[in-house]
């Protein structure tokens, strides 16, 4: 597995890992005993807590329709997500997270490159209390490119202490679209439930500094879009 890290730069850990390449799942390259995964319904369910954290991955080239249901029904677990991809045809993300797992956790970071049409439908649903739904998005989006970008985050009744938070942020050419739709429905005084949306664009100073170091045009938007989509 170990040549995928190098090839697409992701961070590891000891963990039961589930591997998507592009779009599909790869059951050679993925590890795991505690979890369950319904190809036909692309579900991950998650009833037994496992001594180690679940890693799902998504790297590549997506297209078309991806459905990724999550249902964390085990206490005390640590669900993480890593999506490192990129669309050159329209691309229709829907990410569902159930997570009934008290004290249980969700991370997802999802980073993607959009050359096309990218719509991404993120729902976090809690469903127990003490647990925490996070998911940090970060979207490169190129010349006409349209970004449709939705986050929903669900807590339902008599689930106190709850921890929400799913973020935005979109570098973004003159000539691309971006709509993003952050949501709330919150129904237990939660611990945090945060939103947020941004677009980043470099500063002045710092393209001056790129330009005085004798880097052309094109060099210095490779090194501006890397900078931002890998910093932490």
């Amino acid at each position: 597995m170990s040549y995928l890290w190098q090839e697409f730069n992701i961070k590891t850990f000891p963990a039961e890992t589930l591997v998507f390449r592009d779009g599909i799942f790869c059951d050679d390259l993925s590890m795991y005993e505690n979890v369950e995964y319904k190809p036909e319904k692309n579900l991950i369910s998650l009833k037994k807590t496992p001594k180690l954290p679940v890693h799902i991955i998504y790297i590549g080239e997506i297209a078309g329709n991806i459905d990724v249901n999550i249902d964390i029904n085990a206490e005390n677990s640590r669900v993480f997500m890593t999506f490192k991809t990129f669309n050159k045809k329209p691309a229709f993300l829907n990410i569902f997270i159930k997570n009934a797992g008290k004290k249980s956790f969700f991370d997802g970071k999802i980073i993607n490159k959009n050359y096309s049409t990218f719509k991404s439908r993120q729902i976090g649903h809690h469903f127990n209390e003490n647990t925490g739904i996070f998911i940090k998005n970060k979207i490169a989006a190129y010349n006409n490119s349209k970004s449709v970008l939705e986050g929903y985050a669900k807590i339902e009744k008599n689930c106190p202490n709850c921890e929400s938070d799913i973020s935005f942020t979109v570098m973004a050419d003159k000539n691309a679209m971006v709509e993003i739709k952050p949501m709330q429905y919150i129904n237990s005084v939660p611990k945090t439930a945060l939103h947020s949306a941004s677009i980043y664009k470099p500063t002045k100073n710092q393209i001056q500094y790129l330009k005085m170091s004798g880097l052309s045009n094109m060099e210095i938007d490779n090194i501006l879009e890397k900078a931002f989509l890998e910093q932490e």
